[in-house]
């Protein structure tokens, strides 16, 4: 199952790093995937490492955007996320990282997973936004600064997502209409980005992109990564269910958030939904349609 140019370049890596020569002796597929292929390999000395790599069709800068998201949320030293091992950036683009022993979704696992996202938004910027573009899925997503956070998330967010919506013909011109309502009305319904200023975000905080390991504390993986309001990864961690309870509690015990969040939570879900209409088809419309009643238009 592993390309043969994504092994040879593995093993090449390894083996500088070795100051040896290794070989791949095992590849096992990994479950939660659905972007890029993953699986874990193994050497002859029994080290395992956690592979992914670019399949046919998928866009260039996927593993590299992947890569410096998992820098920038490391260098913070707030959370845990797996070591990147080595790289390829061209040809058989793929990504070596530690591999991290899995393990149970305890409370406590989850109430550490509250502090360290709060810890982790603690870490600012001056600026919203990145140096670079990203994806979120396979979608690209730009991340150039504006003066603003909600001119920010009105055309560096929404506006691209729902003009790709309307392309494919996804929403009704009432659709439309409301969610134009609401862009005209973002200054006034998210300003707490800009009273709170920027934080670094994960960017697609849902269940899956939550490892759980065996030791007890939780590491992040698949980062979309900028600085933009910390409420962001917050509702997205509650728009598909799977996190604890344990985990909300313990990040407001350790940073309480602001008043009218429950307003602004709608606001940011809909770019995430908007996102799914866009990768996996109209039965996220509702969705949507939701959000958009659920922030008041």
């Amino acid at each position: 199952m592993l390309p043969v140019g994504v092994r040879s370049g593995v093993e090449s890596a390894l083996s500088s790093r070795a100051g040896r020569p290794v070989r791949i002796t095992a590849t096992e597929p990994v479950t939660g995937g659905c972007i890029s292929p993953v699986a874990r390999v193994a050497t002859e000395r029994g080290e395992r490492f956690f592979l992914k790599w670019t399949a046919a069709g998928q866009p260039p800068g996927l593993i590299e955007a992947e890569g410096r998201g998992l820098r920038l949320l490391q260098a913070t030293g707030a959370v845990r996320v797996p070591e990147l091992i080595a790289a390829r950036a061209s040809e058989d683009r793929w990504l070596l990282l530690e591999w991290i022993e899995p393990g149970p979704a305890s409370p406590a696992a989850w109430r550490r997973l509250g502090e360290d996202l709060a810890s982790l938004h603690r870490s600012r910027g001056d600026r919203f936004g990145a140096e670079h573009p990203n994806f979120i899925g396979p979608l690209p997503q730009t991340n150039e600064a504006t003066p603003s956070w909600p001119a920010f998330w009105r055309t560096r967010r929404l506006e691209p997502q729902l003009r790709l919506a309307v392309e494919r013909d996804m929403f009704r011109p009432a659709d439309v209409d409301r969610f134009e309502r609401l862009l005209e009305r973002l200054d006034d319904r998210i300003a707490a980005g800009d009273e709170e200023g920027p934080s670094i975000l994960h960017g697609d905080l849902w269940s899956g992109n939550i490892h759980m390991a065996a030791d007890g504390r939780p590491a992040l993986i698949d980062p979309s990564a900028y600085h933009g309001h910390r409420e962001v990864d917050l509702a997205m961690a509650e728009l598909f269910g799977g996190f604890g309870r344990e985990f909300q509690d313990a990040y407001e015990r350790a940073w309480p958030l602001s008043p009218g969040f429950a307003a602004r939570r709608a606001v940011y879900q809909l770019y995430y939904l908007l996102v799914h209409v866009n990768v996996f088809g109209a039965g996220y419309v509702g969705g949507c349609r939701r959000a958009l009643q659920e922030a008041g238009v």
